[in-house]
């Protein structure tokens, strides 16, 4: 076997560990700390968290998604080292997959993508744009993403208040519909994409949302728990876009 496959299982270890180090503590102090035992708070020493440790003050083992992060850290990591994307090579593709990972775990997680993520996602979004795109596509194009979500999360917030005053419901958390977060994450992906494939992007994160959605309903139907408003994260059907067009 060839020794150098050795670098892309460590990168991507490595990788995963960030990812999983910023899904824990992010969303919980909204800056990088130490982190804590996600059961009992205890801060976790830095030898134990790397080395993925079972808590020494509670003896809770780290969560199933901090290991199946780490699977597909290596995974992923090897994928991009033998297929690189065209025009990106390993490298660039690394930095867009971690940053990826963290806004789809901590969305599925917490239903956030919060304000620090999305200025690094602006940053990453226009130096992978204007890498493949050049300046002006990778501009209209995180104007058209941000645009049309944007539109989209006004409609789902009217819709939404006009539905729960007909239900007699007193009041709807704006953006139950839609979070905003998505709106800055539509603009970061249209940044990635540019135009004209902001719009296949779009329609890929709408098709994939209305399935998810339907099967969502279908199932809480034939449990007999449906829920009115039930939020989904969406950040993983925009997620899905980029990786459908650039990772193809």
């Amino acid at each position: 076997m060839n020794i150098s496959i050795v670098i892309p299982i460590v990168l991507g270890w490595l990788a995963a560990l960030l990812v999983n180090y910023i899904s824990d503590v992010l969303p919980a102090t909204r800056k990088l700390t130490t982190p804590t035992c996600q059961q009992c708070t205890v801060k976790t020493t830095l030898t134990d968290y790397l080395l993925l440790k079972t808590c020494s003050a509670c003896g809770i083992a780290r969560s199933w998604r901090t290991w199946l992060v780490q699977f597909f850290g290596v995974a992923a990591s090897l994928y991009i080292w033998f297929v690189p994307p065209k025009g990106l090579g390993y490298w660039l593709s690394f930095i867009l997959l971690i940053y990826l990972a963290v806004v789809f775990v901590i969305d599925v997680e917490h239903r956030l993508i919060l304000h620090p993520v999305s200025y690094v996602g602006i940053a990453v979004g226009l130096l992978i744009g204007i890498i493949l795109h050049g300046i002006q596509s990778t501009l209209i194009g995180g104007a058209v993403g941000f645009g049309v979500m944007y539109l989209l999360y006004i409609m789902g917030v009217l819709f939404a208040r006009r539905l729960a005053r007909r239900q007699g419901e007193t009041a709807i958390e704006e953006g139950d519909a839609l979070g905003f977060g998505d709106v800055n994450l539509a603009g970061i992906v249209g940044l990635m994409l540019g135009w004209p494939l902001i719009s296949f992007g779009i329609l890929a994160a709408i098709l994939a949302g209305g399935v998810v959605s339907l099967l969502l309903i279908v199932g809480m139907l034939l449990l007999k728990r449906y829920q009115a408003f039930a939020a989904i994260p969406y950040a993983p059907f925009l997620i899905l876009g980029v990786v459908l067009l650039i990772f193809r």
